[in-house]
């Protein structure tokens, strides 16, 4: 009688080897998520520490940094900011705040800043804004990007002696990022915003109406290396030095019947108020300044030659003469607008 062959024993490797794979795998990966939270907060640490030699003090309060396995995120239950770049120190405070980094997208961090936001600010004035939301963005990959959009943004300003002036927007839209095709000497930044259901208390006196209005800029900031520092005195007379510019490339403004396009150039003077030359085209404005216009914008345009020089209106508009801001004043042609004169940035 023949022997029976032995049996053959099955490995279990397939068996348990893709579970053990996993196994290592999930290890690995929770091991690389806490070396990259570890880096996150020496990062954050260490710019933290940089912006106090700067003048500002950031503060975050019950911080904490969660997002496992695929986002670092840092949470604040307040934020905090006090800066003594303005003379008197200014410092403003928000309420709960949220930045997420993800782990397969390292150029990229997304902010959520809860309302409401509270300053107080030089000469005894408090500045307090509110939003229903606000999400941000920003990203260091080449170029650059910044990204910012708000719904329902109110700010009221509250000045010892004078009454409190309110903005706001039913929607605000802010978007930057370096220019990639203008020469590196420029150091020229693009800035797009675009603002609806406006209400502005100084256009408002200006155009002697309480309509809500829209708003749609884009422009080039020239020298923006300036404000890697932050936006306060030194950054600006910097900015001013090295005769940075802000080249408004389209204007468009709407308010109740009125409407106002152009572009033009501002530059900040000697005495670091904003000067330059506006380039606009306008319809359905009644008055300018408490001054009554009515039906001679379209003569005031055509007797100061307010086509020369300029671009061609859109349908419906007038070209206006050149409006200059020079010395603190504002003038149309040759004629001074009866309005406050500027008042120094810094």
């Amino acid at each position: 009688m023949t022997a029976p062959l032995p049996t053959r024993r099955h490995s279990r490797f397939w068996l348990y080897g893709p579970f053990l794979m996993l196994v290592v795998l999930a290890a690995g990966w929770s091991a690389f998520w806490f070396y990259a939270r570890g880096r996150a907060a020496e990062a954050i640490d260490a710019a933290l520490a940089r912006e106090v030699t700067r003048g500002r003090t950031w503060t975050c309060a019950d911080r904490t940094i969660t997002g496992f396995p695929f986002r670092i995120e840092l949470r604040c239950s307040a934020l905090g900011l006090t800066s003594t770049r303005w003379g008197d120190a200014v410092r403003v405070e928000t309420g709960p705040a949220l930045a997420v980094g993800q782990i397969y997208s390292p150029g990229l961090v997304i902010f959520e800043v809860s309302s409401p936001a509270r300053a107080t600010l030089p000469e005894g004035r408090n500045l307090e804004i509110t939003w229903k939301s606000l999400e941000a963005s920003l990203g260091w990959r080449h170029p650059e990007r910044f990204a910012l959009v708000a719904s329902e943004a109110n700010g009221t300003l509250t000045t010892p002696g004078a009454n409190p002036e309110t903005w706001r927007a039913a929607t605000l839209e802010a978007h930057l990022r370096h220019n990639p095709t203008r020469p590196p000497a420029d150091q020229a930044v693009d800035i797009a915003l675009t603002a609806k259901g406006t209400v502005l208390p100084v256009i408002d006196a200006l155009l002697g109406t309480t309509d809500t209005g829209d708003i749609d800029l884009q422009a080039t900031v020239t020298q923006a290396e300036n404000f890697r520092r932050g936006f306060n005195p030194d950054t600006l007379e910097g900015w001013r030095n090295a005769n940075g510019t802000l080249e408004l490339t389209r204007i468009v403004s709407t308010k109740g019947k009125a409407r106002v396009e152009g572009s033009g150039e501002l530059v900040l003077d000697p005495m670091h108020r904003v000067a330059g030359d506006l380039r606009l085209a306008a319809a359905g404005i009644e008055q300018i300044g408490g001054l009554r216009i009515g039906n001679l914008l379209g003569g005031l345009g055509g007797l100061l030659g307010g086509g020369r020089g300029n671009a061609a209106a859109a349908p419906g508009l007038t070209t206006l003469p050149t409006v200059v801001l020079r010395d603190g004043r504002v003038f149309i042609g040759p004629f001074r607008l009866p309005v406050q004169p500027l008042q120094p940035l810094y």
